[in-house]
């Protein structure tokens, strides 16, 4: 029943486990021990557990649903309800004592005040710091460097130090760095640990959880030693009227199955819920993960989960990524869903390492219709969709944006060793907004792309897909990126623009084919190819460069074991004069003698309006005449 009777004796469960529980005896004490599936329909409101729910094979076939017309939410996270008034140098605060913290029972990084994340008390409040110089001489790959000098009164010896981390973005990673000791004499900052790659002169930093930098209304800080969170309130909030709420748990639902002993959690469907208020801790004297943020864990996860639905649900509010489907998990999918305001990223896939059989891989899942966005509040370089040694999944009409890192990523082997993320299909995707924010916040990170792949990936196709706006802050903003052993790759009638530093990059490489697609309006260089290899790196053709700034080629393209013919190229500064075209360092005409492009012309593509946008090829465009296929977004993102 939806609702008590009036004796009480019958109406909803009081907790999610309960009904759990109630469908597990319903279907075991059929006759056989296999009876029918359930289905379980959730009220609206919020769902607070007190440990993940969990869901195991004899849960097969169990559908959990949201009441119609009603949206559920499942909140590993607890109100803070009490609060006292204190003025501290002139600021009004709202603080709270948390025994649990002080008995070191209970510490937490994220606060959301009346639905919307708050940030703890950071420095600078916007913006960044940069690192001065090392405090001794010492290669940018090596992590046993653990102070640096900062510049002049950039940092304070602040009481409430103990309680700060300083958020270090070195290459294409985030190091949280517990602070040990600040020496302003010296302009010199050292930490508890080692960060995740060694630092560099000019990295970014910020700090974060300083009690004495707390001014920005709606910023928080949590003393740790006194057990106290301290909440400096918007003028209109009122501790009555405002719902405050800290994580406890890391992870709310987890389908543990065992693929490997077929003992799968199969058919199970969950629609329409929301996923909310999950935390996520560093594992012991570790500062990060070395890319990706590949360690941290989805809130919702599963193992050995086959034949799963995730439909119309959302995943937001959360410290870590929203899904995970891990070893064995296969032919689920992942409909229509929102993950938004993520500490980390959306989706994972699969694992790092190679599964030891074939009943532990995990495969053949699709992620269709979803909208990724603002992710990385926590760990920078998370990514919108991870896959690793996980084969023939799918990627299909999804939006993807505002994140620091990646849109996209696919595979986890570098080089051409043994590799499973093969046969994937990513199509009419929208992706926008990577590296930097739609607000106007600028890059943290480099060394990434709107899509990244690695390794071997025969059979995967890029198709039909809208790459925009991506950067970088000091190398590597692309668009395509084919980095360590990409081989295999047909990347097909695809638009990207507006890069920092190209719309397409191949690291290294073999046997990727890009054909029919627009490359336009990138900042540095349009194409970069880095690594030469006894080899053809890739095949170039049929394609569009278009740009009005940078340069045609970046990097490296001395050993001409590479194929590029049938294209068309537009710099839009020369007007008309071809031979003020160069590649890498030659004229087109030395271009063609050494084998390249003898097909390719240099001409206005008449795109309808390349200043607002529209690559459409009008119908007397020159790119028409060499067989290119005009490509109809229309399609993109979710249908």
């Amino acid at each position: 029943m939806p609702l008590p009777n009036e004796r009480r004796s019958n109406g909803p469960f009081a907790t999610l486990a309960r009904a759990v529980d109630a469908a597990r005896q319903f279907k075991t004490g059929s006759a056989g021990g296999a009876g029918p599936s359930a289905a379980i329909f959730v009220r609206g409101g919020t769902h607070f557990l007190s440990e993940p729910l969990v869901l195991k094979p004899a849960d097969s076939g169990l559908r959990i649903q949201a009441y119609p017309a009603e949206h559920p939410l499942v909140s590993g996270g607890r109100r803070i309800l009490k609060w006292d008034m204190a003025t501290i140098d002139g600021k009004s605060f709202w603080v709270s004592e948390i025994p649990e913290v002080a008995s070191g029972q209970w510490f937490f990084r994220e606060l959301w005040v009346n639905g919307n994340r708050r940030g703890r008390a950071r420095y600078p409040a916007m913006g960044t710091l940069q690192i001065d110089s090392l405090t001794d001489k010492s290669s940018q790959w090596t992590n046993s460097k653990s102070c640096f000098r900062f510049r002049q009164d950039d940092l304070k010896d602040w009481p409430s130090l103990t309680n700060a981390e300083v958020v270090v973005l070195s290459l294409w990673v985030e190091s949280r760095l517990p602070i040990a000791s600040v020496n302003e004499a010296q302009s010199v900052v050292c930490f508890g640990q080692s960060p995740v790659f060694g630092m560099h002169p000019g990295d970014l930093y910020y700090v974060e959880n300083v009690f004495e930098v707390l001014q920005t209304p709606g910023d928080w800080c949590l003393d740790r030693a006194k057990g106290k969170l301290f909440y400096l309130p918007l003028p209109w909030e009122r501790p009555e009227t405002t719902e405050v709420i800290a994580p406890v748990l890391s992870q709310l639902v987890r389908l543990e199955g065992q693929g490997q002993a077929a003992q799968f959690v199969d058919g199970v469907q969950i629609v329409g819920l929301g996923f909310a208020h999950a935390e996520w801790g560093l594992p012991p004297g570790s500062s990060g993960f070395p890319q990706a943020a590949v360690g941290v864990p989805g809130a919702v996860w599963g193992r050995g989960v086959r034949r799963c639905l995730f439909e119309h649900c959302t995943f937001s509010h959360l410290g870590g990524y929203g899904l995970e489907l891990a070893r064995g998990s296969e032919s689920n999918r992942i409909s229509r869903c929102e993950f938004n305001d993520l500490g980390a990223g959306g989706i994972k896939i699969g694992e790092m390492e190679l599964p030891g059989t074939k009943a532990e891989e995990a495969r053949g899942n699709e992620i269709s219709d979803c909208h990724l966005h603002h992710g990385g509040r926590v760990f920078p370089s998370a990514v919108g969709i991870w896959i690793g040694q996980s084969p023939d999944n799918r990627i299909r009409h999804n939006l993807i944006h505002d994140f620091f890192y990646t849109g996209i990523s696919l595979g986890w082997t570098w080089g051409y060793g043994a590799a499973l993320a093969t046969n994937t299909l990513v199509e009419w995707n929208h992706i926008h907004h990577i590296g930097i924010q739609s607000d106007g916040e600028g890059a943290l990170l480099s060394d990434l792309g709107g899509i990244y792949t690695l390794g071997l990936q025969t059979g995967t196709r890029i198709v039909n897909n809208l790459w925009h706006d991506i950067a970088a802050t000091g190398y590597g903003g692309w668009g395509i990126y084919f980095d360590e052993g990409t081989s295999g790759i047909l990347a097909a009638s695809n638009l990207v623009y507006r890069t920092t530093h190209g719309g397409f990059h191949q690291h290294y490489g073999a046997t990727n084919l890009l054909v029919n697609n627009i490359f336009a309006v990138s900042r540095d260089q349009q194409l970069q190819r880095t690594r030469q290899e006894p080899h053809v790196s890739f095949t170039f053709t049929n394609n569009i460069v278009f740009f009005d700034h940078g340069q045609l080629l970046g990097s490296n393209w001395k050993d001409d074991r590479f194929i590029s013919e049938g294209n068309l190229y537009w710099d839009t500064r020369l007007a008309g004069q071809s031979n003020g075209l160069r590649f890498a360092g030659a004229s087109l005409e030395e271009w063609r003698r050494r084998g390249h492009d003898r097909l390719s012309i240099v001409a206005d593509p008449l795109f309808f309006d390349d200043q607002r946008d529209d690559f459409r090829l009008r119908p007397d465009s020159p790119a028409r005449a060499l067989g290119f296929r005009p490509i109809d977004l229309r399609a993109v993102g979710p249908r």
